[in-house]
């Protein structure tokens, strides 16, 4: 009974990150438009769900915000998760807060096609939400920066021969922003790994650890990529986003890693206000300024 409240323990916090980053307090604002429970798919019979997020002066650029911590997906009244996304929204992105089969239900390979068919779904519909499907930017904090990693170095062109029309779709992004994301699954998956104890979604075959790794990944035609992280965070240390800057740069994609210095997993005050500058920054640098044939104006 104490390892399960201990393991509770650790999930919530992992979920409390989400929140712990600190984006902004409660955000009501009466010129975004939400669009709550967007089902973009169904699994077992139940319906994945995003929430949309429109400014009324938007800039025709989407982000996909992965709502993930220890790789489990927490719903929250629309209005009160705008906090979240205040920086984008400020900005003029329009943002699809994307919720995923959740621990400890799901274990992460089965977490990674839910995210992948989001970004397939928001393509199709691109034209509905007034954005570009080639200007489309992905972020998250830990178990969502791993998603996002992993949309970014894992993508395709969609199964043109599926009878899914949302399979048939590209789940290419064009920029990614990961907080503090873990990297290369592999030591956590192990059978006497305490990540394994303690977080439900790394309870999967530790063979499929290497697809499900963005680090091992990183090719010549990957998005650019900024990882923010703390030098001082235990849970997920800095060298997941060391070596995923230096594996992206090898390739010649271009990366930058962001230490925040003395930050554990989480940022507060004006660590959280540096790390949302420097987001919103990549965004505006590789979604606003990229021109049509990729390249940037």
């Amino acid at each position: 009974m104490v390892q399960r409240v201990d393991r509770k323990r650790l999930v919530l916090k992992a979920i409390l990150l989400i929140v712990s980053v600190a984006l902004a307090p409660l955000y009501a604002q009466d010129d975004v438009r939400i669009e709550p429970d967007v089902v973009y798919g169904h699994k077992h019979g139940m319906a994945l769900t995003m929430d949309v997020y429109q400014p009324e002066q938007g800039n025709g650029v989407g982000v996909l915000f992965m709502v993930s911590g220890g790789w489990f997906s927490i719903w929250a009244p629309p209005r009160q998760a705008m906090g979240m996304f205040k920086p984008l929204l400020d900005k003029g992105f329009t943002v699809f807060a994307v919720r995923h089969g959740s621990s400890p239900k799901y274990v992460v390979p089965e977490i990674v096609e839910d995210v992948r068919r989001s970004v397939r779904f928001v393509r199709l519909n691109a034209d509905d939400y007034g954005v570009d499907p080639e200007r489309l930017g992905v972020c998250g904090f830990s178990a969502g920066g791993h998603l996002s990693l992993v949309l970014g170095t894992m993508s395709d062109e969609g199964d043109p021969d599926s009878k899914d029309k949302v399979l048939r779709v590209s789940d290419r992004v064009a920029a990614v922003v990961a907080y503090f994301p873990p990297t290369d699954l592999r030591p956590y998956v192990k059978p006497t790994s305490p990540y394994r104890k303690n977080f439900p979604a790394l309870r999967f075959d530790p063979d499929d650890a290497n697809d499900v790794s963005p680090l091992l990944h990183a090719s010549d035609d990957d998005p650019p990529a900024m990882m923010i992280h703390g030098d001082k965070d235990t849970l997920v240390p800095l060298w997941h986003s060391e070596k995923m800057c230096g594996a992206l740069k090898a390739k010649g994609v271009e990366s930058e890693l962001l230490v925040i210095e003395g930050a554990s997993h989480g940022f507060r005050g004006a660590d959280a206000s540096r790390a949302n500058k420097a987001w919103v920054a990549w965004f505006e640098k590789h979604l606003l300024l990229r021109n049509s044939k990729g390249g940037l104006d």
